[in-house]
């Protein structure tokens, strides 16, 4: 898997997330759910937002190397 693969991947797992998050949120309305969230899902959103940015940079940096290399 490519770098593009693996940010595509990643994104569409994070919206997954983010989906079935806000389905257990209309059930799970306590102090633990809130606690859930700030601990688990808002660390996972910011991480992975800083991964894909990692891997915008990864792409654009081996798509140089390709192209100084003559690929």
């Amino acid at each position: 898997m490519g770098v593009p693969e693996g940010r595509g991947a990643l994104g569409k797992a994070m919206k997954e997330l983010i989906m079935r998050w806000r389905e257990t949120k209309g059930h799970w309305r306590d102090s633990n759910a809130h606690a859930f969230e700030t601990r688990f899902i808002v660390q996972f959103e910011m991480d992975a937002k800083q991964a894909v940015s990692g891997m915008d940079t990864m792409a654009h940096v081996l798509q140089k190397i390709k192209a100084d290399c003559g690929e």
